[in-house]
């Protein structure tokens, strides 16, 4: 039910709308239709994904059978709505879906989308139905929360004694927070209404998109149907820049609300717009009238605010601190060029004690491989380029002394293949890189041509599931030529390439826009012949592992290209970590074996992946407070470590920057009380226990508190990371024939 309702999320959030600024107001009873615009994307997406596709599949029967089971299951991926009868109901077609894009003649799919829809308006109705009778918790029965791998049931009784249990352990969580009848009542009817608006807000676009995914993924799990809208946000992940005011938004029972106000942006300079603020309409001009957008889709607000730079915006304004029937205010706004600084790379540096003396490790966080492509192709000298604030940032970690680095991939799910190149030669002088070979199978090596680098120490890497792509190709190629040390789990195994293909070349006029697509062209390879896909990069020192294969990463695909491997790049490896890396492993075992955060670490990951694996939750309330407790006693172990005002003996010191020591200094004038309160409140928060309540449903500032804490909170993996390569600054500089053998070319750098 979770995933269900987070597809229902993300699309109420991700349009593929173009042409209207208005939102299409949908009834409960609308039935949503193909349009001719819409038919012609997908032959033409037909012909392209058939001849220029890495792995090109004819479009006939059997890739109809495949399209048909996507299809149903991204609708319903839980299996929660539909039944058996339902599939069974439109067997018939089951082989004909590839005459319906060929033919174009999109009907099929979009009556099997308004019967989803259909299905889901009784599913919850039946569930609003349930609350108004009461539960026995105390019988002994069981839900099964993740039903993604189970069967479609077989009758509409069987369904609806699933919703019975989903809704009851709704209930429970409520009761066990300490809601009582009336409030759970009102919040589940509250929760379940609002499922069934967002879900009347879905276009024919919308179901376009996610036919056409179920299409384009049902070939390779990462080719994907874009959606105009879809793909300017993709766009902006890349440069991480828009032109806008510098608002985030998100929607609050048909509200849209100021989630963060950019600092800097012409929303912050204002000083007009705070956090929590209510926007009901929007200008997009000086003249045009203000269009209210209660009730609308954030992506469609988010449109109607977005403009060229340089151009005003008016905004009406309903202040967080006033009533539903407050004084609203008018706010004009000039849009500008807004830069995403939360996903740029960001530096730290780390103290860590060894003997009389201090190991520096400076650690480079870099959430994605962006580049802003356009303003590079037009010359832009000041584009933005991951490459280039790493750059900046290991010139500045030189100056600061530090003795090793780590680059932290961790949940870097890629971005640029340039830049994951250009970023390895940051550590290499010259040489190959990464191998690409296409559908034809030829070999093309991408190599760093830039002489020297910008960091000659000791460095490492920190990967986990969620690093893939780019960031498998930095790490491997770090690690073939034995440049550092890969630390953290196996990584996500993706070994493939995507270009986006535009289809709108093929539309009759500049008015029709048939959308892109993502489109796998290659398979990249290591240098050293192999590959990342499915296996992903292996650590050289592993930290636990706390993703699930089964569910998440390249091997959890069902059609995922297999690992093969082709002949080594010419390079030479410029360093030699063999016999260092079985040292360094046998001390981190060593201290880990007495780091009481890492022993909770290790127990939290293996009591999750014990819940994934029985994938049941009891019924029973007894059975549950019991559980509660349990997780209660753990959470009040880990809050009085985590208060603690002395850290422990071999803690990572994080040594501030002038702007966090301003911060502090601030602070302090303040006064301690409301500093220890903050940390106080910031540790429990980071050990919530479960509310049951949704994100939208708990207050905006307990949210933001929320997140604030978790992000504040010890981060034992890369402490860990981080006394890793402390370690290996101690061998290197007591062991001069170690240090010959890692780091030959950089003799100097570790006396």
């Amino acid at each position: 039910m979770k995933k269900q309702m987070l597809l229902v999320a993300i699309l109420a959030a991700l349009s593929v709308q173009v042409g209207a600024a208005v939102p299409e107001k949908t009834a409960a009873d609308t039935v949503i239709k193909p349009q001719p615009g819409q038919t012609q994307a997908a032959l033409w997406a037909s012909r392209v994904l058939g001849k220029l596709h890495y792995k090109p599949m004819p479009l006939d029967d059997a890739m109809s059978e495949k399209i048909f089971d996507r299809y149903f299951k991204s609708l319903d991926s839980e299996k929660l709505f539909f039944t058996q009868a339902d599939l069974d109901q439109y067997s018939i077609v089951r082989t004909r879906l590839d005459d319906a894009i060929l033919g174009e003649n999109l009907s099929v799919p979009f009556a099997i989308y308004n019967l989803y829809q259909q299905r889901f308006n009784e599913r919850i109705s039946y569930a609003r139905e349930l609350l108004k009778s009461k539960f026995d918790f105390s019988s002994d029965e069981s839900y099964q929360y993740d039903r993604e791998k189970a069967e479609w049931v077989k009758s509409d009784g069987e369904l609806k004694e699933l919703w019975r249990k989903r809704v009851k352990n709704d209930w429970l969580r409520l009761k066990l927070a300490g809601k009582d009848d009336k409030s759970i009542r009102e919040t589940l009817d509250k929760r379940y209404e609002n499922y069934i608006t967002r879900s009347r807000k879905l276009t024919n676009e919308d179901v376009f998109q996610i036919f056409m995914n179920a299409y384009a993924m049902s070939i390779e799990p990462h080719t994907n149907y874009l959606g105009p809208r879809a793909s300017e946000n993709f766009d902006i992940a890349m440069r991480l820049s828009l032109e806008g005011i510098g608002c985030v938004l998100q929607t609050r029972d048909e509200y849209t609300v100021v989630r963060e106000v950019v600092p800097g942006s012409p929303a912050g300079l204002s000083g007009k717009i705070k956090v929590g603020d209510r926007i009901f309409g929007v200008a997009k001009d000086d003249k045009s009238p203000m269009t209210e957008v209660l009730g609308w889709r954030i992506d469609d607000v988010v449109a109607l605010i977005r403009g060229p730079k340089d151009t005003t915006v008016r905004l009406d304004i309903l202040p967080a601190d006033a009533g539903v029937d407050g004084k609203h205010t008018t706010v004009a706004l000039v849009r500008k060029k807004i830069s995403m600084e939360e996903q740029s790379a960001k530096k730290s540096i780390y103290e860590v004690k060894d003997g009389a003396t201090k190991r520096r490790v400076g650690v480079i966080s870099l959430p994605t491989f962006y580049q802003d492509f356009e303003a590079r192709r037009k010359g832009d000298p000041d584009y933005k380029s991951a490459t280039r604030d790493v750059a900046r940032l290991l010139a500045e970690l030189k100056k600061e002394k530090v003795d090793n680095v780590l680059i932290d991939l961790r949940n870097n799910g890629g971005g640029s293949l340039s830049e994951a190149v250009e970023l390895t030669g940051l550590f290499i002088d010259k040489g190959p890189v990464v191998q690409q070979r296409t559908a034809d199978n030829k070999v093309e090596v991408e190599s760093d041509t830039n002489a020297g680098m910008a960091w000659d120490g000791p460095m490492g890497v920190l990967v986990n599931r969620g690093s893939a792509s780019a960031s498998e190709i930095f790490a491997a190629a770090i690690q073939d030529y034995g440049r550092g040390v890969i630390i953290g789990e196996p990584s996500f195994g993706k070994g493939t390439v995507q270009t986006i293909f535009a289809l709108d070349r093929f539309a009759p006029n500049e008015k029709v826009h048939y959308g892109e697509l993502k489109m796998t062209i290659a398979q990249f390879f290591r240098i050293n012949g192999g590959t990342t896909q499915l296996r992903g990069v292996t650590p050289d020192i592993k930290l636990p592992t706390m993703g699930d294969s089964d569910t998440f990463g390249e091997s959890s695909f069902d059609n995922a290209l297999p690992w093969v491997s082709i002949k080594p790049a010419v390079y030479i490896p410029v360093g030699d970590l063999k016999e260092m890396l079985p040292v360094l492993d046998k001390k981190h075992e060593a201290r880990v074996a007495k780091d009481k955060d890492f022993q909770y670490l290790s127990e939290d990951i293996a009591l999750v992946k014990k819940q994934r694996k029985d994938n049941l939750i009891s019924l029973n309330e007894a059975v549950r407070r019991k559980e509660r407790e349990t997780q209660d006693a753990r959470a009040k172990l880990r809050e009085a470590r985590l208060l603690s005002p002395i850290p422990g003996a071999d803690d990572p010191i994080l040594i501030p920057d002038a702007k966090e020591l301003a911060k502090q200094a601030a602070a302090a004038k303040a006064g301690n009380g409301k500093t220890a309160a903050t940390k106080v409140a910031a540790v429990k928060g980071a050990l919530r226990t479960d509310d049951g309540l949704q994100g939208d449903e708990r207050s905006l500032t307990a949210e933001l508190d929320a997140e604030k804490a978790a992000k504040a909170a010890k981060d034992v993996l890369l402490n860990e990371a981080v006394h890793i390569l402390a370690d290996e600054v101690s061998l290197l500089k007591t062991d001069t024939r170690m240090a010959s053998r890692v780091l030959p070319y950089a003799a100097d750098s570790v006396k």
